[in-house]
């Protein structure tokens, strides 16, 4: 087989192949037998009939279209992988030569992945938040151990939020009590709103002994009608937290004194804001470089970036017991907003992913063997199998040329990062040690990003 490539206006390119009448023969074998094995002929078994009696029954040109039909999309592969074709869309072929007899030969038009401008790449201006300790923030941490060891004591006074109290309440909707409205010596958190708001504003400023009669809003949406409510408040307690001493630190934690203890915190936190004002760098410059991009992008690179996008979002909900379309319900999101929102961030996502490639491309940024070599044995790792393993089924699939790109681009980014400026919101710079985590951590670095990715920090 011979294959040429020539760049055509449009950003597409001709690929044009020839396949030697003697090499296409054994196409034109093997589509006999795929007939032998789909066919019923008297006294040969399925896929047992020889090609001879096929040719005598369907004729030679049943074989030769089927060839055509079944091995031009694997010379066509075969094509692109050799010349390193970086295709985006299915190619349109044309037929030129050998459907009746002799050499095939065809050519394939086929949209490329284009080039983009960058102008102004080396000097991207970027601004987040300084990472830094939130004394508030750090007392609220304080606050909530303390209160795991607070105490409930009964107060004369009128009901504030957050006090206990226990009452009697009655629920009712035209005179009928209603389920899960009723109880008597129910212990309830003012302002918790786990029945209804209503409740809620009743109870604060009242005292022990009171009684209260009120209208309510129905908590389904559907009712129109008001319940009714008789709450009897039998007794207030307010919570006490114990004092933040040394003596209480050392009871609560791992520490002797409120002070490390403090510390502890202090550095956890910092370590969590370093590692979100990382994440938060990289996602800055992406928009930056996005921000870059004037060029007219392909449709068939936005659909295929926003399939993408939507079968991880369907993966990741399939993996919480969902389907897609009961995770847009739970969200409240309509389908048309759905849509426009993913298209708008594939749009971004094409755009980072040809600025990158445009920046590699413009620096001399290359992905070396070692590098190769590297990623190889971290996927290896990863999927249990051995690098030369993955390296045959890359090549056999023609992913290496991808696996290449993936590594500049990752090259180029990093690039980026190290000559952007950053900035926080007030227009003061950012020195880059003040995001470095300390070398020696690597076990909390993973646990504050793992923190981050899943927002469990309490005090954001």
């Amino acid at each position: 087989m011979r294959s040429t490539v020539a760049p055509l206006e449009g950003n597409k390119v001709k690929v044009s192949v020839e396949v030697e009448a003697g090499e296409f023969e054994r196409a034109v074998d093997a589509a006999f037998k795929k007939i032998a094995k789909e066919v019923r002929l008297p006294g040969f078994r399925p896929g047992k009939a020889p090609r001879k009696v096929l040719e005598a029954r369907f004729g030679t040109q049943a074989g030769r279209e089927q060839a055509l039909q079944d091995a031009l999309p694997e010379y066509y592969s075969a094509a692109v992988i050799e010349h390193d074709v970086d295709v985006i869309a299915p190619p349109e072929i044309d037929i030129t030569g050998g459907q009746e007899s002799g050499d095939v030969v065809f050519d394939a038009v086929v949209e490329v992945r284009p080039t983009v401008e960058v102008p102004g790449y080396g000097g991207l201006s970027v601004t987040i938040d300084r990472p830094a300790v939130d004394e508030d923030a750090l007392d609220a941490q304080i606050d909530r151990m303390r209160e795991l060891d607070s105490t409930l004591v009964e107060v004369d006074r009128a009901i504030v939020d957050g006090d206990t109290v226990t009452i009697d309440v009655a629920g009712t909707l035209d005179g009928e009590p209603q389920p899960g409205l009723t109880a008597d010596d129910y212990s309830y958190t003012v302002g918790s709103g786990a029945i209804t708001p209503e409740v809620d504003e009743q109870l604060v400023g009242a005292k022990a002994g009171d009684t209260l009669g009120f209208d309510a809003t129905h908590p389904d949406p559907d009712e129109t009608r008001q319940l009714h409510f008789e709450v009897v408040v039998k007794d207030v307690k307010e919570k006490v937290l114990p004092e933040a001493t040394d003596e209480w630190a050392a009871g609560a934690s791992e520490f002797e004194t409120l002070g490390e203890l403090r510390a502890s915190l202090a550095d956890r936190m910092i370590r969590v804001r370093k590692a979100q004002a990382q994440m938060a760098l990289r996602e800055k410059v992406g928009e930056a470089l996005a921000a870059l991009v004037t060029d007219e992008l392909p449709d068939a690179l936005i659909t295929h970036e926003m399939q993408d996008r939507l079968q991880d979002l369907a993966m990741r909900v399939q993996a919480q017991g969902m389907q897609l379309e009961q995770y847009l319900a739970m969200t409240g999101t309509d389908p048309e907003t759905f849509s426009q929102e993913l298209r708008e961030t594939a749009i971004a996502g094409v755009k980072v992913d040809l600025a990158l490639r445009a920046v590699a491309d413009a620096e001399g940024i290359e992905c070396t063997d070692e590098d190769l070599a590297d990623e190889l044995e971290g996927v290896a790792a990863r999927v249990g199998q051995s690098a030369e393993e993955v390296r045959a089924r890359f090549e056999r699939v023609g992913q290496i040329s991808a696996v290449r790109s993936d590594i500049k681009k990752r090259k180029a980014l990093e690039w980026l990062l190290e000559r952007a400026e950053v900035l926080d919101p007030d227009g003061a710079t950012i020195d880059r040690s003040e995001l470095e985590l300390p070398a020696d951590a690597d076990d909390e670095d993973d646990t504050a990003t793992d923190e981050v990715a899943e927002g469990t920090e309490d005090d954001e």
